[in-house]
Formats: C-alpha cells, sequence, structure tokens
C-alpha cells in the first residue's frame, strides 16, 4: 500500500492526556446516538484523555452524583445496533434558569471536566453555547460561595464546545443529514411499502401522517423515495384551492389504471392562512369529492425507534471521532463548533451560526415568507422539491416543449438496487423536456436486437420501491454488436443515451466513443450514472445500490452477533462481495464494529492475520463475547474466507470458537434503501438535464452531432459536488486489471475503524480542523447534497 504523502497530518502531536471529556445526549432520541456516543468514548481514551458520560442530558448534569460516570472501552461495547440512547435523554428546566447552571458547573469542575460532547438539536446545542459564555462567571460565583478553590478557576478556565446534531427531522441548517435521519426514513419507507401492497388489493387511498412539526424533510423525502401521488409539509404551503387540485391528480391516476394513491403529510403541515392540514380533513376531503376509499396512518414513534442504519451508524461514529478531534485543537478563542456533514466531508461549523440560521428558517414560516424558508433549509432542501414537482405532477401535453429528440435509457451489469428509481426519474424528466424516451431491454444485447420500446410516463409508475433492474440488465459490452447497435441507433432516431449501470458501463462509454469513428450514429450526447453494490466506478464516491448492500450485510451481521448471545465466545469470519473493491467490507465493518478487515486495497501476511487473532484473543479474554472479522470475495487469492476460518479457529482454541458466513447474493436483492431510491432519482435528474443541455448545444443543420470529449461523460459525486467527467480522462485513474479507481475516499476510513476495534494506528486528519462558516460552506455546483 503506498506510503502516507508527507504534506497529510496525522493526530499523534494531539495528546488528550491531562483532559477529561464528557458526552451527554439531550432532547429527543434518535438512531444512531449510540454510535456517535461510542465513536466520542473509544477516540477519547484512544488519546489518551478521560472520558464521562453525563446521563440522562442536563438534568443528568445538574443532579450530578451517579449520572456522571467514568466511561470504559467495554463500557460501549455491543452498543452500536442499538436504537434511541442508551445513555438516556431528558429536557431539563433546571438548567434553562441560572443555578441549575450553576450547579451543573460545581459537578462538572468536580471532575475536573471542561470538554463537553453534546448531541442533541438545535435547543440543546444553543444550552451548551450559553453555558459555555457564561462558564468563567459561574466559576467566580462558585468561589464566592466557597463551593471551589480559587485555584480551580485558572486550572478549569474555559469551557470548550462541540455538538452534533441528533435529530430524526433533519431541520438544523448547516449539515446535510442529521443523526437519526436516515433511520427515521428507513421507517416509513418500510410502512409505506407495506400499506402499498394492502391498498392496491383494495384500490385505497392512504393517508400517512410522518414527523416534522416544523421541518417537512421526512415527508418530502418519503414522498420522493415512495413516489407518493401528493405531500404536504410546512415550508411550502400549497396554494388556495389544494384541495380541487389534489382531487383531480388522484382521480386522473386512478384513470390511468393506478390502482392506489398515497398521500403524506408532515405532522406541522399548513395552508396559505398557517391553519394546520390534518389527516382526517384530508380523507374527508377524498370521501366526500370523489367518494374513494380512504384509510388513515400515523406512524408516530415509530420512526424513533429501530435499530439505526448503516448510513447513521458510519456518520455518527465519523462525526463522533471529528467532535474528540475538534475538541484536542480547540484553544480558549476557538467558538463552540458543531460537527457537520457536507456532502461526503465531515466539516465544522460555528455552533451559533447554524443555530440562527435554523431559528431564521422558523421566523420566515411565521412571517409567511415560505419561498425564503425553502432557501434558508438549504440546496439539498431545494433540489428535493424542486425534484418532487417535476417527478410527481405531470404537465398538460400541450404545455410541454417540443424537442423531437429521442433519448434511449439502458442498464449495463450486475442489477443494483436503486436502478429503477433511476430509469423513472430518467423516463420522466426526459418526457417533462419533451423528448420521446424509449427503454432498452437486457443492455447492449438487447440493443443489438432491437429491444427497445417508447415508455411513457404511466409505464414507470411504481418503479422507485422495486429492487433489481426491471429493464433488465446483461454485462455484454456493446464492442461485440457495434454494427447492429448502431443499425438500431438510426432505425430508432436514438439522438442521446443514458446509460445507468457500474463498471461494465463504464468500458461501454468508452467503446462507444472509440467508435465514434466509424459510426456518426454514436456521435450524440452520452452520460453515464454509476450504479453496482462494490461501488467501484472511478469518478464518483458513491453508486447507486451501495447503501441498499451496505444495510444488507450490516443487518446480517447484527443478527450473526446476536445468534451467538448466551453462549460462549464466538468468532465470525463473514465474506462480502465487491470484487476487488473492498468498500463494502470496509464500511460494512465500520458499520457492524468489526474487529477485523481484509481487502485487496491493503495487503496482508500471514504476520498481519496472527497479530490479528492474538489482538481478538486478548480482547476476548477480558471483555468481549462475540468477534466479527470481515473478508472481501478477492481480497487475497491465497489467503481465503476457508484459510482464515481455520486459522483462527486453531489459534483460539480455548478461548473461542468460530463460524463463518459467506453474503453472497443477498447483498444485492431486496427492496432499495430510502438513500438508493433517493439518490437515484436525483443523480438521474440532473443527468438528464445534461443531456437536454447537450442535446441543445449539438443540434447543427437539422441533425445532432457531438463528438468532442464533453459530450461522453459520467456523472458521480466528488467529495461535496455532482460533477460530469469525460469518461476518457477517467481513464488515468481506473485500474483496469482489478476493475478498481487507484484512488478511493474510503481508506481514509479504515483507520477510524481500526481506533474503534483497539489498534494503534495512524488517522489521517489532513481535511479536518478548518472551521468554515454556513454561508461558504456549500460549493455552487453542489446540488445533490450527499443524494438526500
Amino acid at each position: 500500500m503506498a506510503q502516507p504523502d508527507s504534506k497529510k497530518i496525522f493526530f499523534e502531536n494531539l495528546s488528550g492526556a491531562g483532559k477529561a471529556i464528557a458526552v451527554l445526549t439531550s432532547g429527543g432520541d434518535a438512531q444512531g446516538m449510540n454510535a456517535a456516543v461510542r465513536a466520542v468514548v473509544r477516540m477519547g481514551l484512544y488519546v489518551g484523555a478521560k472520558v464521562y458520560f453525563i446521563h440522562e442530558g442536563y438534568q443528568g448534569m445538574v443532579d450530578g452524583g451517579d449520572n456522571i460516570k467514568e466511561a470504559s472501552w467495554e463500557s460501549v461495547s455491543s452498543m452500536l445496533q442499538i436504537g434511541g440512547t442508551v445513555i438516556g435523554s431528558a429536557r431539563c428546566k433546571e438548567f434553562r434558569a441560572h443555578e441549575g447552571r450553576l450547579k451543573a458547573a460545581h459537578n462538572l469542575v468536580q471532575r475536573g471536566i471542561t470538554n463537553l460532547c453534546v448531541i442533541g438539536g438545535d435547543g440543546s446545542l444553543t444550552g451548551a453555547n450559553l453555558f459555555r459564555e457564561e462558564w468563567s462567571g459561574l466559576l467566580t460565583e462558585l468561589v464566592e460561595q466557597g463551593a471551589i478553590e480559587e485555584e480551580s478557576v485558572q486550572k478549569y478556565s474555559a469551557l470548550h464546545i462541540v455538538g452534533m446534531v441528533g435529530s430524526i427531522d433533519n431541520d438544523f441548517c448547516g449539515t446535510d443529514m442529521t443523526i437519526g435521519t436516515d433511520s427515521a426514513l428507513h421507517r416509513i419507507i418500510e410502512v409505506v411499502d407495506a400499506i402499498m401492497t394492502t391498498a392496491q388489493s383494495h384500490q385505497r387511498t392512504f393517508v400517512l401522517e410522518v414527523m416534522g412539526r416544523h421541518c417537512g424533510y421526512l415527508a418530502l423525502v418519503s414522498a420522493l423515495a415512495c413516489g407518493a401521488d401528493w405531500v404536504l409539509i410546512p415550508e411550502m404551503p400549497p396554494e388556495d384551492g389544494w384541495e380541487d387540485k389534489m382531487c383531480q391528480k388522484l382521480s386522473a391516476n386512478r384513470a390511468g389504471m393506478k390502482r392506489l394513491n398515497i398521500i403524506i403529510i408532515a405532522e406541522g403541515a399548513i395552508d396559505q392562512s398557517n391553519r394546520p392540514i390534518t389527516t382526517d380533513y384530508v380523507k374527508d376531503l377524498v370521501v366526500k369529492n370523489l367518494g374513494f376509499d380512504t384509510r388513515v396512518t400515523i406512524l408516530g414513534h415509530v420512526q424513533r425507534g429501530g435499530t439505526p442504519s448503516a448510513f447513521d451508524r458510519i456518520l455518527a461514529s465519523r462525526m463522533g471521532v471529528e467532535a474528540v478531534l475538534a475538541l484536542l485543537e480547540t484553544t480558549a478563542n476557538t467558538p463552540a463548533c458543531v460537527v457537520s456533514l457536507s456532502g461526503n466531508q465531515s466539516v465544522r461549523l460555528p455552533l451559533m451560526e447554524c443555530v440562527q440560521m435554523t431559528q431564521a428558517v422558523q421566523k420566515a414560516m411565521d412571517e409567511k415568507r415560505f419561498e425564503d424558508a425553502v432557501k434558508l433549509r438549504g440546496r439539498s432542501f431545494q433540489n428535493n422539491l424542486r425534484t418532487y414537482k417535476l417527478l410527481a405532477h405531470r404537465k398538460p401535453e400541450s404545455d410541454l416543449p417540443v424537442s423531437n429528440f429521442n433519448v434511449a435509457v439502458l442498464n449495463v451489469g450486475a442489477p443494483a438496487a436503486g436502478m429503477n428509481a433511476a430509469v423513472r426519474s430518467a423516463v420522466r424528466v426526459g418526457i417533462s423536456q419533451g423528448h420521446k424516451m424509449f427503454a432498452v431491454s437486457d443492455g447492449f444485447e438487447g440493443f443489438s436486437k432491437g429491444q427497445i420500446k417508447e415508455v411513457k410516463w404511466a409505464d414507470v409508475g411504481g418503479w422507485t420501491g422495486q429492487g433489481g433492474s426491471l429493464l433488465g440488465t446483461k454485462r455484454t459490452l456493446p464492442a461485440k454488436h457495434v454494427e447492429k447497435i448502431a443499425e438500431q441507433m438510426k432505425k430508432h432516431n436514438i439522438s442521446a443515451l443514458l446509460v445507468i449501470g457500474g463498471f461494465e458501463a463504464l468500458l461501454s462509454l468508452l467503446e462507444l466513443q472509440t467508435a465514434r469513428g466509424r459510426y456518426d450514429e454514436f456521435c450524440v450526447p452520452m452520460v453515464m450514472v454509476p450504479a453496482t453494490v462494490s461501488n467501484n466506478v472511478p469518478g464518483s464516491d458513491l453508486s447507486i445500490g451501495a447503501d441498499t448492500a451496505l444495510n444488507a450485510i450490516t443487518s446480517t451481521c447484527d443478527r450473526i452477533k446476536q445468534s451467538a448471545s448466551g453462549t460462549k465466545r464466538r468468532v465470525f469470519i463473514i465474506e462480502t462481495m465487491g470484487g476487488y473493491c473492498g468498500y463494502l467490507a470496509s464500511v460494512g465493518g465500520l458499520a457492524s464494529g468489526a474487529d477485523a478487515v481484509y481487502i485487496y486495497e491493503e495487503p496482508f501476511d500471514i504476520r498481519d492475520l496472527q497479530a490479528n487473532v492474538e489482538h481478538l484473543t486478548e480482547k476476548m479474554k477480558t471483555s468481549i463475547q462475540r468477534g466479527l472479522v470481515l473478508r472481501n470475495e478477492n481480497s487475497n487469492d491465497n489467503y481465503t474466507t476457508d484459510f482464515i476460518y481455520q486459522l483462527y479457529s486453531e489459534e483460539g482454541k480455548g478461548v473461542f470458537d468460530c463460524r463463518k458466513n459467506v453474503l453472497g447474493h443477498m447483498q444485492q436483492g431486496g427492496a432499495p434503501s430510502p438513500f438508493d431510491r433517493n439518490f437515484g432519482t436525483k443523480i438521474s435528474a440532473k443527468a438528464m438535464q445534461w443531456v437536454t443541455n447537450k442535446l441543445q448545444e449539438t443540434f447543427r443543420q437539422g441533425r445532432v452531432f457531438a463528438n468532442t470529449e464533453d459530450t461522453c461523460c459520467l456523472l458521480g459525486m466528488r467529495r461535496r459536488a455532482l460533477v460530469f467527467q469525460p469518461v476518457v480522462q477517467l481513464k488515468d485513474e481506473t485500474d483496469f486489471v482489478h476493475r478498481i479507481p487507484k484512488e478511493q475516499w474510503w481508506l481514509k476510513l479504515r483507520p477510524l475503524m481500526k481506533i474503534l476495534a483497539k489498534y494503534k494506528t495512524s488517522y489521517d486528519v489532513s481535511d479536518s480542523g478548518i472551521l468554515e462558516h454556513v454561508v461558504g460552506s456549500r460549493p455552487k455546483e453542489l446540488d445533490a447534497a450527499v443524494a438526500m
């Protein structure tokens, strides 16, 4: 493996010796909070600091006593997969009063705690900042009362605060995703998918209420993910007369042979006069105007419960480690910060800037400045709303532009969950832009055989929640059938291609671009959207399907570990998919709390295996009961899953026994996760908008002619932005033999996984340490904001 770049900074010089860090969860609970607590505790201990739990939030800080306990490495074992917060959370009136904060300061000083990691919403973080600002005054008061010594004021002169936002509503400005939001979306989509089957059977309309008293994010994104007919959110009240429009839409959908209707309402939904819109009002409206059999389902606290998703576990773990680094680097003059997610990166933002912007959203809503409220929510929210309107509400034929362009969509390579959502999005965006959309069955093999047909708006209804590839997909590359494909392009007058697939899709576009010299039919705009569970496509940090596969791995690992509960000590060896790409194994290992992960990108030998066995043996003797080892399927030709299983079995005799499990194709199956549905929907919509622009640019003298590099692109997510990259330029970034990118961002997460598994390692913090500002934290081109 390549040696670390000398410019990179490693945190060995950031010592926590002599420091005390306390972690608390406050306000409403959210899935993933435990993963954040675990990361703070283990990273804090790793750097040599003392770490304390504060049980029951600010109430525990005020009451002191046993509510503030020192944490050990073992005290956070087996909590990664548990929902809610195991250290408790409570709303505290006492802390809002000066006397309560005085008690809290006394309790912290007694234990030498001057570093606080607060996991909660904007109210909890505002309280923490006030506490920090009052800190020196509170200590002076305590000296005057004789509660602490004068020297304590000097020793503990400054209180340092770092916040992490735990809220299922995703209502905090400055971060793309808050801890718990993705898991809440999982709960909602599970319910909606289940309801759709019964609604279809009886031709019913269902009105669902989801959480979001002041923020419509959950309602909006779940509506986008399930293709709901109508959505009502507080930030964008419907125009007057919306009742008739909604009923017309429902009626039109039924007339188009749709057997069900889904309406999603945020609990804080209002009309233009700030009057609440309730589920019962909407139900009565549908029954009265249309006579449809209508039912109401209020999801309630189901959305807060259950095990955290893979996304939330990884997000919380990354944020927890970043929070500890921020506390280590802070000085008396550093403002309180909040650790946020921007695109695919952890960033630090001034806490009060974020809080003020969050409060500005509510102020705009109170003053009926709803467009301002949507803008203040951020680019991700705006893009969600724009995409939903584009895909859910079909314009009349007379209002559509006429482009006279035929655009073909096809899937290439192995199936990936979310492909169907991407196809639906492409078809509907294309139609709304005036194109005729054609679907190609069975990839380029089907293309060569003429398996091409025009698709209409209604043909892709209900596709978002379907797993696999409804169009059919093959690994066949176009070079084999290039002449026949050119014939079909000419026959159907195809003016542009949208290819959704994995590494084969990239190879296909490279072959088609080469074929432009021989066939003018391929001189058309071509764009690829990455979709593969392996996440091995150069030019994109994320691929459609990878999140669903990660959730399959994580939930299976949870079950496997649980199967050993109550038995003797046991280690599980798990094999994952991915070809030569170790993304699934590494990130799945981080999400499921693995002790070791073997991948091709990080070569290992028998000495490494032996060291891992010895490390696990020591842990088994002293603390943990279950161990988890993941191996990527092609990590090493000789050190196979069977070899590693036999090695661990032999070396662990007398301490633990072993079991192995090959996860196989279950990682490719199942309904797509909310993340993959939305990522597929939005990245595909953006790709189609690019196609439209390129068609207009390259249309000359009655025909489309596109033969430049920038007309054959891959649309990928790079750090914080969705970027169109000519496929030719990606050649230098690609290891074609092993079908992986030469540089992969997620390798930076591997040291984090090792630290949380109690290994000594180096952690690259070259991307950390920069305090940004809320307004400047979004690049201009970021429309997808990590797809959510």
